[in-house]
């Protein structure tokens, strides 16, 4: 009898355990896990774009190994040290991943997580030597390290135990596809636009903190608009094409020394940069972008006609004036024509470093609000590299398309475009909170 007594409670707890299972059945029969679906698709991005890491290297390697640019180009030691170095930053990702997941909550950390993914391609677009392909690699690693960790706990937490399985089986599946994804790319796009579109996957990610529905919302068109137009046009203003010619002036103008040309060419920024920042809330934003965009359209007007009158037969490219046919040194241009060509270059830069040059950053980190903030930034980072690279990259075919004096004509024509999107698009942001700047773009700030 105590015997019975003392299992029947065993029995009854059983019996209540059957029936809430039954129960919790049933309620699962009828849930509809398409928000799950959603969260998790979201969340298996960062995989995916550790997947495109891990794939990067096979592609990349062949092509950095015969690269003409000795700065780049990759000996076999230092591409084992570019396919490997991966892994020392996702080791260090594992590490932080542990420590941030319980200080800023999972979500967050996911949307972490795009930021280093995000700006170690963006570093390997923009490569000019071989440290910087390292950083770059260093960074995705570290992103996926931190995505390893946080992915699956995330997923575990999150899904029911009937699709807990598959949706933690989505973890490697989007590993082996981002894999797949980039060896398929590379097939089709050199390393550079490999980076570019390696970079898509975690870019995406940041759409977790907002609907596409918010792009109704003038709030966050409009600044997204404008800071993605902003980084086009800086770079579109030819900073990268007067710095490829600067040592070859300064060398026509007899600075033989390159080093007297560069400290001359940084000390101007650093000083037109630090006048900028001194005055920046007293000038106000959109007339240090207005001065800055006049100055620049008036030097590289210059730098054509500079050009025009010293590349003879519409030769594109300014080592011909310095080489003839045979090699030899050609006829050199009169020595105050040199000087005004190092005049206007000296010109250009004090102006870019006064209004289009720091400015546009500074834009960037005001304009938008904070549940798009590290979307729309990573937007006009990776807008900021893809031009950059895209002009360097395409500067000598403009050279040969259109003549020296064109394409610094067309710059200046493009200088004066940014004046104009300047005066019509730019909010002035000096002296007003984020949220009255939210209020300019929807129309409600009021004085």
């Amino acid at each position: 009898m105590d015997e019975y007594e003392e299992t029947r409670p065993l029995l009854v707890n059983d019996e209540q355990t059957d029936e809430d299972r039954s129960e919790q059945d049933s309620y699962l029969d009828k849930v509809k896990n398409g928000k799950l679906y959603i969260a998790t698709f979201a969340a298996v991005l960062g995989p995916l774009s550790f997947g495109f890491v891990l794939g990067y290297s096979s592609p990349a390697i062949p092509e950095l190994s015969k690269i003409q640019d000795p700065r780049l180009q990759l000996s076999t030691e230092e591409a084992s040290w570019f396919g490997s170095v991966v892994t020392i930053g996702a080791a260090l990702g594992g590490l932080l991943g542990g420590w941030i997941v319980e200080k800023i909550g999972r979500k967050l950390s996911l949307m972490f997580c795009a930021l280093p993914f995000i700006c170690g391609f963006t570093i390997i677009i923009a490569a000019q030597n071989h440290w910087m392909l390292y950083v770059g690699r260093v960074l995705t690693g570290l992103a996926s390290g931190v995505t390893s960790l946080v992915v699956p706990l995330y997923i575990s937490e999150t899904a029911h135990e009937r699709v807990r399985g598959t949706m933690g089986s989505c973890v490697q599946l989007m590993v082996v596809i981002g894999i797949m994804g980039a060896y398929i790319t590379g097939l089709f796009l050199d390393w550079r636009w490999l980076a570019i579109a390696s970079s898509i996957p975690p870019t995406i990610m940041l759409e977790q903190s907002f609907s596409l529905a918010d792009l109704k919302d003038p709030g966050v068109y409009k600044p997204l608009g404008i800071g993605i137009m902003m980084m086009l046009l800086q770079q579109l203003t030819g900073i990268n094409a007067i710095m490829f010619y600067a040592e070859t002036i300064f060398e026509q103008a007899h600075f033989k020394s390159s080093d007297v040309a560069t400290v001359i060419v940084a000390a101007t920024q650093v000083v037109f940069t630090a006048i900028a920042a001194a005055i920046m809330d007293k000038a106000g934003r959109k007339i240090l972008l207005i001065l800055s965009g006049v100055t620049m359209c008036v030097s590289e007007a210059v730098f054509g006609v500079y050009f025009k009158l010293t590349v003879k037969h519409n030769n594109s490219s300014l080592t011909s004036v310095l080489l003839d046919a045979q090699g030899s040194l050609a006829e050199q241009p009169p020595t105050d024509l040199a000087w005004l060509a190092v005049g206007s270059m000296g010109l250009f830069i004090a102006g870019f470093a006064l209004g289009w040059g720091p400015t546009p950053w500074l834009v960037m980190s005001e304009i938008f609000p904070t549940r798009v903030r590290g979307l729309g930034s990573a937007l006009c980072v990776l807008t900021n590299w893809t031009c950059a690279f895209i002009v360097t990259k395409t500067f000598q075919n403009l050279m040969d398309a259109i003549t020296s004096a064109g394409t610094f004509w067309m710059f200046s024509g493009l200088c004066a475009l940014n004046v104009i999107f300047t005066a019509i698009f730019v909010p002035e942001t000096k002296g007003k909170t984020l949220e009255e700047i939210q209020a300019c773009f929807k129309g409600t700030y009021q004085r």
